[in-house]
């Protein structure tokens, strides 16, 4: 039980029980042997106190009551070190899984109440499973005890039966082979009836998100125990936040209990406090999960690759040519003209494969960084070859060689499989509109352009004088002088031109 202030605890408070169990002689013997050597006595002593608040032939809750009944049935004084007392030996049975606290308030509750949900003791096989635990029994009261007292809740197989090899063959009746009943009358009223009437937990408010559903046991199971991290991971015992926050970190990113103890393992995960690191550990797991991904694309690569190399005799046979509609025809790149016609240029694009298709566009060979490109659009994006090639014709034999890149390639490629481009007709449609949109956006530039730079230039001579009003100078407005017109001068013009000329210039 976490307390932070002993006055959020105190005898005035008041309490109440929820049991969903009764206990069995082996749950009275597993309590007495097992439990009682781990945590105390007095702490059995309030298991047992707490079990009893619910009358024994009963399951359900208990009455609100003070939790100063609770302080006088364990004969303790009503004071601070009682208290702490208490907090303690409710600490010990929950780490050991008997006990679940918790504080209960809202708007309807005038106060706070605790809630005191007993757990039923493990049996003797899910006990010595959990191995924290029976290590902790073991640094009690010794192995050899531990071994002795795990012979002496089970029963030993026949002598006869234990060395023999049998065969064993399940002859037991099902229940509809000898009970039939009458579904025509099913009685829903008595469905509804027995929902309501059995004592059902109360829905507890909290996070919807999605978990991995690794309980702690396994999860302190596969942590190392000499690591520096391990008391802190201990602490996620009770702390349901911390263990919830872990598990959503490892459905989100799809991680196994040996790769979530790894990075619980790892500095900064755990604060100096050692409360959880959520965004480091989410950091982390990212990473983790980018690694994990980019192997796994690689493996099925390589995979892919040593299938063709492993089966060279299977050929494959040859599909059926499909043909293509004159309204879904893509003009021919300039890389591939006077080589094909329009036709035969879609043609190989509707049914080539698109290792073949490609290499029509580079007189030697496929550039090493394009090949894994297209090796991992194919492999690992898994579009059909048609609208592999379309993707080809639109980046590679464009007129923009600028989008011949790595960015780009895999920009397109993504798009065609978030749009679900999964045909040739699609792709063409694709590429159609791609191309029409980049038509418009250049001429939406273009006018932006032109108004712009007349609307900059009137600015700029406006605000050159230094006046307070935009758009008024205060130089004048000087004309330009433009070139004038040249008229044709006759033989005789000219020749009188150049007397006048050489007279003054002193040759007359």
């Amino acid at each position: 039980m976490r307390i932070q202030n002993i006055l959020q605890f105190t005898e005035h408070h008041r309490y109440y029980i929820f049991r969903g169990f009764t206990l069995s002689s082996t749950d009275d013997k597993m309590l007495s042997l097992i439990y009682q050597p781990m945590v105390g006595a007095f702490a059995i002593a309030l298991y047992r106190q707490l079990y009893h608040g619910v009358p024994e032939d009963r399951t359900g809750y208990s009455r609100l009551e003070p939790q100063r009944r609770l302080f006088l049935g364990l004969g303790l004084e009503m004071n601070e070190q009682s208290r702490k007392f208490v907090v303690e030996q409710t600490s010990r049975l929950e780490a050991v899984g008997l006990l679940q606290t918790s504080r209960l308030g809202g708007s309807e509750l005038a106060e706070v109440v605790y809630e005191y949900e007993l757990e039923q003791p493990l049996s003797p096989i899910e006990f010595f499973r959990n191995m924290h635990l029976a290590m902790l029994l073991r640094d009690k009261i010794g192995k050899y005890a531990v071994i002795e007292l795990r012979e002496s809740f089970g029963a030993n197989e026949p002598d006869e039966l234990a060395g023999a090899e049998l065969t064993k063959e399940n002859i037991s009746v099902p229940f509809y082979e000898l009970f039939k009943l009458n579904m025509q009358s099913f009685d829903t009223e008595l469905e509804q009836a027995l929902t309501e009437v059995a004592p059902t937990r109360q829905a507890v408010r909290s996070d919807p998100t999605a978990t991995a559903g690794i309980p702690y046991g396994e999860l302190i199971l596969h942590f190392p125990r000499s690591s520096g991290n391990r008391a802190y991971v201990e602490r996620l015992r009770g702390d349901a936040d911390g263990m919830s926050q872990v598990n959503y970190v490892a459905y989100k990113y799809a991680l196994t209990v040996v790769n979530i103890c790894r990075l619980l393992d790892e500095s900064g995960v755990f604060d100096a406090a050692g409360k959880l690191n959520v965004d480091e550990l989410q950091l982390k797991a990212s990473s983790m999960y980018r690694q994990d991904r980019k192997r796994e694309d690689d493996r099925q690569r390589v995979l892919a690759k040593t299938k063709v190399f492993a089966e060279p005799d299977q050929v494959e046979e040859e599909a059926e040519e499909v043909a293509v509609a004159e309204q879904d025809y893509l003009p021919v790149p300039n890389a591939l003209a006077g080589r094909c016609d329009i036709q035969q240029y879609n043609m190989l694009m509707r049914n080539e494969p698109h290792t073949r298709f490609i290499r029509r566009f580079f007189p030697g060979a496929i550039p090493g960084w394009l090949e894994q490109v297209m090796e991992r659009i194919d492999l690992n994006y898994r579009l059909a070859e048609p609208v592999i090639n379309v993707l080809i014709h639109y980046v590679i034999g464009g007129t923009d060689d600028s989008r011949i890149t790595k960015a780009f390639l895999d920009h397109v490629a993504s798009n065609m499989l978030m749009k679900g481009v999964d045909s040739f007709e699609k792709a063409v449609q694709y590429v159609r509109l791609q191309a029409q949109l980049e038509q418009d956006k250049e001429k939406r530039k273009e006018a932006s352009v032109g108004s712009g730079g007349g609307y900059g230039g009137g600015r700029a001579a406006g605000n050159r004088g230094g006046s307070g009003r935009p758009g008024i100078s205060r130089k004048p407005s000087i004309p330009i002088v433009g070139e004038a017109e040249t008229s044709s001068v006759s033989a005789a013009e000219l020749e009188e031109l150049r007397k006048l000329a050489r007279k003054l210039d002193g040759k007359g």
